[in-house]
């Protein structure tokens, strides 16, 4: 079976990230085309998987007005820019991956899924957390009513104080109006991961949320007027100080995230110019940033189930932790470990999910992991979710995509749905 072709539009660290499997597995994949429009990003990537001239772009329009020349694209751009492409690949014919979210509103997402059912083509939205190895046991664990029926669940998202600071606060995705919400952006994918493991249907929701810590109010007094941390006096204290994430003898002179999104220039004059002026060197007091810093939200199931998450920067990063209430017996996990209480016998089990195969293993949710060739965050979320889309194109059956155009528009209605109850003080029904 020839390889699966596909084409990035948009070369930035997922984008970059993804691409990786074709360098794993050239007998599966090969990266055929490439659209972006900074220059060294698009050529670095075109580079690193022998891209033809004709198919490297600086405009996705351009890859899009050619005649077909792969079976897929995977859309890795901003946010705010995932509609235009998405329907414009559809319509040429080719199957998508998207990464989450689909778009910040309800209107783009459904034609989105318009366009996909329109043209007949598959679509895979970045939910990579379906795809760990975690997920599958628990949901094995579940089905075989283990715990008999669920009743509820409660999740946590420890976002992280650094990734806060680095994504959210002085990031890409800090600005609603430049992206989307915190609760879109950061944790659409848990609100489609409770979906996915509670088996239901959302009928109503409700949310509060607030911006608390990472605005000028909020600025230390020894801060004083200082707008950089390289200027500041206060940042040895300051655990949000730009030179202790990025300068850090783990982050420098390497590829990986967080420092590779601040300059291609990883070394330590490299990093200490882009500090000194790019937004990663900005005091997290004195930016503008309005995205919440955390937030809750509680849900209605049918049948009666509930089911409550919250997203906060107020941790040590971490993997996300789950409480699975059910009638018979109750799960807690950590995305690593399982563990299981029979109410029956009122003994717990403990089953370790990374024991059983550590080819992938999570490294704070960089795109990459080990030699940069298997792609091992968000658990090996990552790797699963390109390895589905893959043989799923290469087979054409649909069924190996775990969050597909309904699922995911199902989904992404629901948060939708929470940031009108965050910001009306009300309980949304969602029919």
């Amino acid at each position: 079976m020839n390889p699966v072709t596909f084409a990035v539009i948009g070369a930035g660290s997922r984008g970059t990230g993804y691409a990786k499997y074709a360098l794993a597995h050239p007998s599966q994949a090969e990266l055929v085309g490439v659209a972006e429009p900074r220059d060294q990003a698009r050529m670095r990537l075109a580079a690193d998987h022998d891209v033809n001239p004709e198919l490297i772009f600086t405009d996705w329009r351009a890859a899009a007005q050619r005649e077909k020349f792969a079976d897929a694209v995977l859309i890795t751009t901003q946010d705010a820019m995932h509609s235009e492409p998405a329907i414009a690949f559809a319509e040429k014919g080719y199957h998508l991956l998207l990464e989450k979210p689909m778009a910040p509103t309800a209107d783009e997402c459904r034609r989105i899924v318009d366009a996909v059912k329109a043209n007949g083509v598959m679509l895979a939205v970045g939910h990579v957390l379906l795809y760990t190895r975690y997920t599958q046991m628990l949901k094995q664990i579940l089905d075989a009513g283990t715990i008999g029926e669920i009743v509820s669940i409660q999740r946590t998202e420890p976002v992280g104080y650094w990734h806060q600071a680095h994504s959210f606060v002085r990031g890409n995705w800090r600005n609603e109006a430049e992206s989307t919400s915190m609760l879109m952006a950061k944790s659409c994918h848990d609100i489609d991961w409770i979906r996915y493991i509670m088996g239901e249907k959302c009928r109503s929701l409700s949310s509060f949320g607030t911006l608390k810590h990472f605005r000028k109010g909020a600025k230390p007094a020894e801060a004083g007027d200082a707008m950089r941390c390289l200027e500041c006096a206060y940042e040895p204290n300051c655990p949000y100080s730009a030179p202790k994430l990025y300068l850090d003898d783990t982050n420098r002179d390497t590829d990986q995230w967080p420092a590779s999104v601040l300059t291609f220039d990883t070394s330590e004059a490299g990093i200490t110019e882009a500090l000194r002026t790019g937004p990663y060197g900005r005091c997290v007091y004195e930016c503008d940033n309005d995205v919440v810093d955390n937030q809750v939200v509680n849900m209605l199931f049918d049948n009666d189930k509930t089911a409550s998450f919250t997203m906060t920067a107020f941790t040590l990063a971490g993997h996300r932790r789950t409480s699975i209430f059910g009638t018979r017996g109750e799960i807690y996990g950590n995305g690593e470990q399982i563990h299981v209480t029979d109410f029956v016998t009122e003994k717990t089990t403990t089953i370790d999910t990374t024991a059983i195969d550590t080819t992938a293993t999570d490294t704070a949710e960089s795109p990459t992991s080990g030699d940069g060739t298997i792609l091992g965050g968000h658990g090996g979320g990552d790797y699963g979710l390109m390895e589905s889309f893959i043989k799923a194109v290469a087979t054409n059956d649909p069924s190996l995509l775990l969050s597909g155009p309904d699922e995911t528009l199902e989904s992404h209605l629901m948060v939708f749905a929470a940031e009108e109850a965050r910001r009306g003080n009300k309980v949304v029904d969602l029919g």
